[in-house]
């Protein structure tokens, strides 16, 4: 029976390179009178795999800041405003409606900040596209 670790005559195993690695073998590409090809057999990579590192680096994805691992971020709660109390006991007839805002950062991705009433399918698009 054959181990699952193995690897197949022939092929090597996969190697898995760190995002300062693959920027710094696309950054080889771009200097004056470099091959791909020859960077890429240099490194023991496939030419196809570095040309799209070149792509993503030009599209800033190779970052170490693009490339920070998820953690959980700190929440800040703010007092509610003391207008916000006043508008509230002058309009005690309608119900309270909820306010606030939330904002969220994602280092060098993006700042956003949502205000009350904010159009929830318009908000679900716009983090969905952040995925991407």
């Amino acid at each position: 029976m054959v181990d699952g670790l193995e690897a197949e005559p022939g092929r090597r195993p996969r190697r898995f390179r760190t995002v300062s690695e693959k920027r710094r073998i696309a950054e080889l590409t771009f200097e004056p009178g470099a091959s791909v090809a020859l960077v890429a057999r240099a490194h023991g990579v496939n030419a196809n795999q570095v040309f799209k590192w070149r792509r993503a680096l030009k599209r800033g994805e190779l970052n170490e800041c693009a490339a920070a691992s998820t953690s959980l971020l700190p929440v800040m709660l703010s007092a509610p405003s003391v207008a916000a109390d006043a508008q509230d006991q002058v309009d005690a007839k309608e119900p309270p409606s909820p306010a606030g805002s939330i904002h969220i950062e994602l280092p060098c991705l993006a700042m956003i900040s949502v205000e009350r009433g904010a159009d929830p399918i318009l908000l679900r698009s716009i983090l969905e596209s952040l995925r991407k």
